[in-house]
């Protein structure tokens, strides 16, 4: 009972409080922060080479190959045909129909795949051939680390869907496999590319010093996505929801305020707590479903996370960041983001400017402004990639702009340890919902390269030379 007593007065703060005011003081100022928070120290002894600005040798086809042809796979597939110098190799899914589907579809455009769906492990021999330079993987989830440590040892680079990983160990496999062999591991979030001219106008220093960014995904998936068993394979995003408590989907949001940020490239994320709600739907839905459906029987007892996380990082340079995720109440959907700096704010969703008053500016001021600010690579790709469209065009232009950069030898403009640092905060997230929001330290997965790590270029002033068929 002692026991139990000493350690919560030693987490709460309280151990060495007086009855003076500067016994309390003391006794407070006495306990070490970091006895606060939680480490997962486990890193190799140094950095094996720095990814970060890596180069790879330019290619002049990028051929391609994508595994995972349900939700993702097609859209990027639909947008690699319409760009110079692709060149699609092979298709893979464990569906045989998904994957001839997906062939079927971009006939006329000149691309002869070979189809991969004998079984499970098919996968593999996509990551054998010797004719593919980039692996596409738009699986469920908890395939994502695997198949992009398998086609990174085969020597390919691997573009993987979001969250690149489910644990902190397969962060770092991932981080230490692509230092090793060389070759990009790049986690594909689009979210980035729909806030490259509020990157720009953070970097002309239009907001002044950032001192604070909130984002989140919010977007109701229970009766289009998670109970619809003809929507997607094995229901593995129902069963995600009901494996693991926490932040499931932190990248579309943080992605876009790490950037801003400079995360790994001059700032680094420290530490952070959650939070959850308890589930107010999901199980009720389940329940109601099985009552009337036997395919959902196995889904009716299940304990099920809440509808909504809330996470709150603290970035070396002293900002915050507030994460939010909810995919099963009645919210409108929304990815949005807000930026607060020393000399304006942001929102997104819609956007909304204002420059240090307490007053949006007008609807037409802010396109005024964000006209001014636009960056190299909006102004001479984004009315095409809204017409070769997904998601707005953010889809079309992400994979434009990494062929481009393929294509001339560039460095890209997310690295593996984005893909990691953005990601781990799905186990972390979990890891302090389940210990009573208790903080959690963020892995540095760079080793101290942030410090002088470069931002990357969205000016376009190398390449940018690669022709679109729209």
């Amino acid at each position: 009972m002692k026991n139990n007593r000493r350690n919560f007065l030693k987490l709460s703060g309280l151990t060495g409080l007086g009855v003076a005011g500067a016994g309390a003081l003391k006794g407070f100022a006495q306990e070490p922060a970091n006895n606060l928070i939680k480490h997962f120290d486990r890193k190799p002894p140094m950095q094996r080479f720095n990814m970060c600005d890596y180069a790879a040798p330019r290619l002049d086809k990028v051929r391609v190959g994508i595994i995972g042809l349900g939700d993702r796979g097609p859209g990027h597939l639909e947008g690699l045909v319409k760009i110079e110098g692709v060149e699609i190799k092979a298709l893979c899914d464990v569906r045989p129909e998904a994957a001839n589907s997906a062939k079927k579809s971009i006939d006329g455009y000149g691309h002869k795949p070979v189809i991969y769906s004998e079984n499970s492990e098919s996968w593999k021999k996509l990551c054998e051939r010797d004719d593919i330079d980039v692996v596409y993987i738009c699986t469920p989830w908890d395939m994502h680390t695997p198949m992009a440590l398998y086609a990174m040892e085969h020597g390919k680079h691997a573009f993987v869907e979001v969250p690149i990983a489910l644990t902190i160990e397969d962060c770092w496999k991932l981080v230490e496999t692509s230092e090793r062999t060389k070759k990009y591991c790049r986690m594909m979030e689009n979210a980035c590319y729909g806030s490259l001219t509020t990157l720009n106008m953070v970097r002309m220093g239009y907001f002044g010093e950032i001192v604070h960014g909130e984002a989140g995904y919010l977007h109701n998936l229970v009766e289009r996505y998670f109970f619809n068993k003809n929507q997607y394979w094995d229901m593995w995003r129902l069963k995600n929801n009901a494996r693991a408590v926490g932040d499931l989907y932190p990248t579309h949001g943080l992605g876009p305020v790490a950037q801003i940020m400079d995360i790994n490239r001059g700032n680094s994320m420290d530490f952070m707590v959650s939070m959850s709600t308890n589930d107010f739907t999901l199980a009720a839905k389940a329940k109601e479903l099985a009552a009337k459906d036997d395919f959902f029987k196995p889904f009716a007892d299940l304990s099920y996370r809440g509808n909504m996380t809330t996470t709150i990082i603290r970035t070396k340079k002293g900002q915050t960041i507030k994460l939010g995720h909810d995919t099963s109440s009645p919210n409108i959907h929304s990815d949005w983001f807000k930026i607060i700096g020393t000399k304006g704010t942001v929102f997104d969703d819609p956007k909304r400017i204002s420059n240090g008053g307490e007053k949006w500016l007008s609807e037409e001021e802010a396109k005024a402004i964000e006209k001014k600010y636009e960056p190299g690579i909006i102004k001479k790709m984004g009315e095409l990639a809204q017409k070769a469209g997904g998601h707005g065009g953010v889809d079309f232009l992400q994979n434009w702009f990494m062929v481009d950069r393929l294509r001339n030898g560039l460095p890209l403009d997310q690295d593996v340890y984005d893909a990691a640092a953005w990601s781990v905060i799905v186990p972390l997230s979990e890891w302090s919902v389940t210990n009573h929001s208790s903080p959690v330290k963020i892995p540095d997965f760079t080793y101290g390269s942030w410090i002088t790590n470069k931002p990357f270029d969205i000016s376009l002033k190398e390449g940018g030379n690669t022709k679109v068929k729209v």
